[in-house]
């Protein structure tokens, strides 16, 4: 069995947010790797090799759904899992992230089983 935890790349432009879902991901057993600027997607998905990614969709540089339907549409990042954290809960909201490639949500506010709950089943 490996014992290197699984890395999780989390995106989010809000510093509490981003320390939060860091915290919550560690004490569950996983690396997290946090950057705030989602133009840095590709070049530390690159550095870190990380199996999920945790994307928060309402971000000023560009949307977390515009981001992820840019990964999903490239071969190299295509496979990799997206998860969209949201405070969006309408379900036109969650079929928009659907229609993005998203792999799966978490609703902010969330909780730390929340976070973990939507990890596991694909990291």
């Amino acid at each position: 069995m490996n014992s290197v935890p699984k890395k999780v790349l989390v995106v989010d432009d809000s510093a509490p947010e981003l320390r939060l879902m860091k915290q919550f991901l560690e004490q569950g057993g996983y690396q997290a790797v946090g950057i705030s600027d989602p133009t840095k997607i590709e070049e530390t998905f690159e550095a870190e090799q990380p199996s999920v990614i945790m994307l928060d969709v309402v971000m000023p540089f560009g949307s977390g759904f515009q981001a992820c339907r840019e990964l999903k549409g490239q071969e190299a990042y295509g496979t990799i899992p997206v998860i969209l954290v949201t405070p969006k809960t309408s379900p036109s909201d969650k079929y928009c992230g659907e229609q993005q490639g998203a792999n799966g949500y978490v609703f902010k506010p969330f909780t730390p089983a929340d976070l973990l709950r939507a990890v596991r089943i694909f990291a």
